[in-house]
C-alpha cells in the first residue's frame, strides 16, 4: 500500500464478512456529526461460479475459497480506502448465523488482526447487519421501522427501534425465501443462483398463469412458510411421482411458472411486511438481504405501501452480502462500548428474538 493516505473521519472500522459464499471486507468511517456512515471501500469476492456446477453452496468448497481470498480482500479494502492500519479505530466481523466453517475463516482473521494491531474488536450478527444496511442507505429514516430481511438462508421481519435495538416479530418456519428461489430455479433447469435467473425468466411470463399457494398462519402472525410452494412447483413441472432430477413435462411453460412463482412469493413477503407495519403502527418499512435485490419485490412494496408509509430500500450493493454493513454496525457497537473478547466463537444458529 502507498504510504500516502488521506485524512479520514473517526471512527474508522474494518469489517469482515464470510457467513456463506462471499468473501467481503470494507472500511467505513463515521462523519463528523456521528450520524452518517461513509463507505470508503467495499470489496466482495463472489464464489457463485465455484458452486454453479453443484447447483448450490458446498460448505467445504466455500471454506477453502474463503481461506484463499480473505487476506487479499482485506488488503484490497484497505488500499482502496487509502487507510493505513494506524488509522483504524476498530475491527468488526460476522460471527453468525451462517456456515460455521465459513464464519470461522472471517472471524479468525478479524480476531488475529485485532490482536496484532492492538485494536478493539466487536462481533456482529449477520442478519442484524442487513437490518442496519437500511440505515446506512437512508440515514434520515426515522426509528422505529419495520425491516424484512430476505436472503438465501434467512427470512425474518424485525421492528428496529435503534441501530442496536431490534425485535423479531416474524420468521420462516421452514425454508428461506432465497432458498425457495434457488430450488425453483433448479427445478426449471435455470441453473444457480436461482434468484436472478428466475426473475429474468419471469419477465417473459404471465404471473397469473398458475395460482401457486400463498401460505399463512392466520391473523396476527407474521411468519412465513415456503416449503409448500416449492412442492407445488415441483409437482406441476415434473408430476407428483417423478423421480428426483427428472425432466420437465413437455407442456411446461418455464416463463409462466417462473412468473407465477415469483408473484406468489412477492405477495406473501409484501403482505406480511405491511401487516407488521400496520400492527405496530410503524410509519417506515424496508427490505434488505439478497432477495431484496429482486426487482418485482422492490416495485411491489413501493406500489402497495399506503401513502402514509415510507418505503426505504438499500441499493443492490447493500442488499446482498457485504462487509460495509458489518463495519457500519460494528462502529455503532464499539461506540456503545460493546467490545467483544477475542475468545468469542462462531455461532451458526438462527438469529435471536431480542437484542
Amino acid at each position: 500500500m502507498s504510504p500516502e493516505t488521506r485524512a479520514v473521519e473517526r471512527p474508522v472500522v474494518l469489517g469482515i464478512e464470510t457467513s456463506c459464499d462471499e468473501t467481503a471486507a470494507a472500511v467505513v468511517a463515521r462523519t463528523d456529526d456521528g450520524g452518517t456512515d461513509r463507505i470508503l471501500s467495499s470489496i466482495v469476492a463472489s464464489q457463485s461460479k465455484l458452486h454453479e456446477r453443484w447447483g448450490g453452496v458446498v460448505p467445504e468448497v466455500a471454506c477453502r475459497a474463503h481461506l484463499e481470498t480473505i487476506l487479499p480482500v482485506v488488503q484490497e479494502s484497505l488500499a482502496k480506502a487509502s487507510v493505513a492500519r494506524e488509522q483504524l479505530t476498530g475491527i468488526a466481523a460476522t460471527y453468525g448465523p451462517g456456515l460455521v466453517g465459513a464464519l470461522l475463516v472471517g472471524l479468525s482473521a478479524a480476531k488475529a488482526l485485532a490482536f496484532a494491531w492492538d485494536l478493539p474488536f466487536t462481533a456482529v450478527n449477520h442478519i442484524h447487519g442487513h437490518v442496519y444496511a437500511v440505515r446506512m442507505a437512508h440515514p434520515d429514516a426515522e426509528y422505529p421501522h419495520v425491516v424484512l430481511v430476505a436472503s438465501g438462508g434467512h427470512t425474518a421481519i424485525y421492528v428496529s427501534r435503534s441501530p442496536l435495538e431490534l425485535r423479531l416479530v416474524g420468521s420462516t418456519v421452514d425454508d428461506a425465501a432465497g432458498e425457495a428461489f434457488d430450488k425453483v430455479g433448479s427445478i426449471l433447469g435455470l441453473g444457480y443462483p436461482g434468484g436472478p435467473r428466475v426473475e429474468c425468466a419471469a419477465k417473459d411470463g404471465n404471473p397469473k398463469a398458475f395460482a401457486f399457494p400463498r401460505s399463512g398462519f392466520g391473523a396476527g402472525s407474521f411468519d412465513f412458510s415456503f416449503s409448500g410452494i416449492k412442492t407445488a412447483v415441483l409437482y406441476h413441472c415434473r408430476g407428483q411421482n417423478a423421480p428426483k432430477g427428472g425432466a420437465l413435462r413437455p407442456d411446461v411453460n418455464v416463463a409462466d411458472v417462473a412468473a407465477s412463482f415469483q408473484a406468489a412469493m412477492v405477495d406473501v413477503l409484501v403482505e406480511r411486511t405491511l401487516a407488521a407495519a400496520a400492527a405496530f403502527r410503524v410509519p417506515t418499512v424496508a427490505i434488505s438481504g439478497g432477495v431484496a435485490a429482486n426487482g418485482a419485490l422492490r416495485e411491489a412494496l413501493a406500489r402497495r405501501a399506503p401513502r402514509s408509509v415510507r418505503v426505504c430500500i438499500p441499493p443492490m450493493s447493500l442488499c446482498t452480502d457485504n462487509a460495509a454493513m458489518i463495519a457500519g454496525l460494528g462502529a455503532r457497537r464499539l461506540d456503545a462500548g460493546l467490545e467483544d473478547d477475542l475468545s468469542i466463537e462462531a455461532d451458526p444458529t438462527p438469529i435471536r428474538a431480542e437484542v
